[in-house]
């Protein structure tokens, strides 16, 4: 009786210390309502930082916006073999 009273009171601990934790993480970084790309331009993968997001382009490029204003801070173009 001891043993099932002292594992369900550990059972409890574990699930609001988990849940204390899992509340704690910060909410993750929102994303742009739009993007503003060059014409011709088709989308392979968007990442994103503080700050800033990048969308990689299926013509080898990475093209770096600034999150505040939306505006093209830098475009690196990805060098084939």
């Amino acid at each position: 009786m001891t043993v099932l009273t002292a594992s369900m009171i550990l059972g409890v601990l574990a699930i609001v210390a988990l849940l204390v934790i899992r509340l704690q993480t910060p909410a993750p970084l929102a994303l742009p309502e739009s993007i503003a790309l060059p014409d011709g331009t088709e989308v392979q993968a968007f990442t994103q930082g503080e700050g800033w997001f990048a969308v990689v382009t299926a013509d080898d490029r990475i093209l770096i916006f600034n999150r505040l204003d939306g505006a093209l801070m830098q475009e690196v173009r990805i060098l084939g073999e």
